[in-house]
């Protein structure tokens, strides 16, 4: 018999403990929203394979579902997108299209089955991503999406591999660091947040995952064996390989509390 494909709503929408962590996470979130007016967060991490777009996804199922926030999740990975296959939606009609073709951003916009939540994702894939992203024209296009929406969460490619997060922290309102608990290397951490320069100071939070090395398999980059290349075919998907050990996992948050998973403050 095959296996049933893991939905985030499968997680989001039952009683187990991290959907209260995620709800601590958006409270914290909030509070710096009413504080400085933010609207658009860039999700990132300093390494690949650190749940970011896991992260992004939960913390926007959060949002729409219990925050009553009207939502908007935008796929910006343009190398390794994943928030189509996690929502189940076809990629193409994305954020690329909109920038190569000019394709129209309403159209693009995808709704899901929770209510207040929408979707962008990356849109076609391209042989040399570099040369699709454009990070002053999707600061445009998030500066005219903020008048319909309350939050704008824009997962981005991990800091150290390309370039393309540090141009685009300078278009967003805020970030959110997530760091992968016993994998990522303090050191390396500090050096992509002090590559940032300037807008290091839009860091709201960091976000310590997989705490009790429970995160779904489904949603861990390993799953799907990321290498973090480009597809040598333009809008090829890369194929789908289950981990060795198959193991079920759950995202956490933290602040440096074991018992009290949510986002810590940034501290310069």
């Amino acid at each position: 018999m095959a296996q049933k494909k893991i939905s985030p709503l499968d997680y989001i929408e039952s009683e187990a403990p991290f959907t209260n962590e995620f709800r601590r996470l958006l409270a914290r979130v909030q509070k710096h929203m009413e504080a400085g007016s933010i609207k658009t967060i860039m999700v990132t991490s300093a390494m690949l394979s650190e749940g970011k777009s896991t992260t992004a996804a939960f913390l926007a199922l959060t949002s729409a579902g219990y925050g009553g926030l009207k939502t908007l999740l935008v796929d910006a990975d343009l190398r390794r997108p994943s928030l189509h296959r996690i929502f189940g939606i076809e990629r193409d009609r994305g954020l690329s299209d909109i920038l190569i073709d000019g394709y129209d951003t309403k159209e693009a916009i995808r709704s899901t089955h929770v209510d207040k939540l929408d979707v962008l994702t990356s849109g076609t894939g391209y042989d040399n991503p570099s040369s699709v992203f454009d990070a002053e024209s999707i600061g445009l296009i998030l500066e005219d999406l903020k008048f319909y929406y309350d939050l704008i969460l824009v997962d981005s490619p991990p800091l150290m591999p390309v370039s393309d997060p540090m141009l685009l922290s300078s278009k967003v309102d805020a970030m959110l660091l997530v760091v992968k608990a016993g994998s990522t290397d303090r050191a390396v951490v500090k050096k992509a947040v002090e590559g940032m320069g300037s807008t290091r100071d839009k860091v709201i939070g960091v976000i310590l995952n997989n705490l009790d090395n429970k995160l779904p398999y489904y949603y861990d980059h390993s799953y799907y064996g990321y290498d973090y290349k480009p597809s040598k075919k333009s809008g090829k998907r890369p194929t789908a390989s289950r981990s060795k050990t198959g193991k079920k996992r759950l995202s956490r948050s933290v602040n440096g509390q074991p018992n009290d998973p949510v986002a810590r403050q940034h501290k310069q």
